[in-house]
């Protein structure tokens, strides 16, 4: 590829889920960050207000309502950065963040104005030579990060797979270009 190609490659795909449907379609990140908010008056990035998904539950509705500024998703040397600029708590998980060989998945709650390192490129690396996981909930990317608003799943709460969060991502990253 050429370097200008190479500048113009998307870094990560997302897509919004609700429990197990996915809503809308992926949105692809050119950008070094992109917010994902729910609904601003003005403002770029990915509005989770704007997709529209028939017979939603009041539970997705008001876990929708809680989304708020959302998050900034940056993209950086060393790896990928959410920072919570909602007023509720996100939940992260990626296998970058589990502790290695561990079969225990780990969530990590990022409190409103705090901000975590999502994925990390150099952990990644060493991961694709350990053998891999089994995930309880489903297919997994290795190369991606989910992210719930304000509802936690995992070992240590009552929604044991992401699936049953009512509003999450999954960041799908482009590791070719780093």
């Amino acid at each position: 590829m050429s370097p200008d190609a190479t500048k113009h490659s998307h870094w990560c795909n997302v897509a919004y889920w609700e429990h197990r449907t996915r809503v809308g379609r992926l949105y692809t990140v050119y950008e070094q960050s992109v917010s994902i908010f729910y609904d601003l008056p003005q403002g770029n990035g990915f509005c989770l207000g704007q997709l529209n998904l028939e017979n939603r539950n009041e539970t997705v509705q008001r876990t929708r309502n809680k989304i708020g500024y959302g998050i900034l998703l940056s993209k950086e040397a060393d790896g990928v950065w959410a920072y919570n600029r909602s007023e509720h708590p996100i939940f992260v998980n990626s296998p970058t963040l589990d502790i290695p060989s561990c079969r225990t998945l780990i969530v990590h709650k990022v409190m409103p104005g705090y901000s975590i390192k999502a994925f990390d490129y150099e952990k990644s690396c060493l991961l694709k030579h350990a053998p891999d996981l089994d995930y309880p909930d489903g297919p997994y990317d290795p190369n991606s990060v989910r992210i719930s608003f304000a509802k936690g799943w995992g070992p240590c709460y009552s929604r044991q797979f992401i699936t049953s969060c009512p509003c999450w991502l999954e960041i799908l990253l482009n590791t070719n270009n780093r």
